[in-house]
């Protein structure tokens, strides 16, 4: 199911108070970025925060899924926000900076090989 645009508009509203937050189709869904940083991504209305060893912990204890895009068990390294936090202004900013560092650590990464 494609992304709604008033899903997606209330998401960037949402997201703004992170940053200037900007949105970009791709295949269907929406990559989030900050700062030149791809640290979100929205498919079938649902928002997914980029994750590594650092927060995907805290992602796995609220009981969020990985985002698989496929049709099998392949999971990326994105996992679904839990709604709650999408609702309160300080968690959100809290949950989108390490997003935010976890892309940066792996964008770091890319540019040393």
């Amino acid at each position: 199911m494609p992304v709604s645009p008033d899903y997606r508009d209330w998401v960037l509203e949402q997201l703004r108070h992170v940053g200037p937050v900007t949105s970009r189709s791709m295949f269907g869904a929406y990559g989030l970025y900050l700062d030149g940083l791809f640290f979100a991504l929205i498919d079938d209305d649902t928002l997914y925060f980029k994750v590594d060893d650092s927060n995907r912990p805290d992602f796995e204890r609220a009981g969020m899924e990985p985002f698989r895009p496929y049709d099998d068990d392949r999971a990326m390294q994105y996992y679904q926000l839990p709604p709650d936090v999408l609702e309160d202004f300080d968690q959100l900013r809290s949950w989108a900076e390490r997003a935010l560092a976890v892309a940066r650590s792996a964008k770091g990464r890319k540019r040393k090989r």
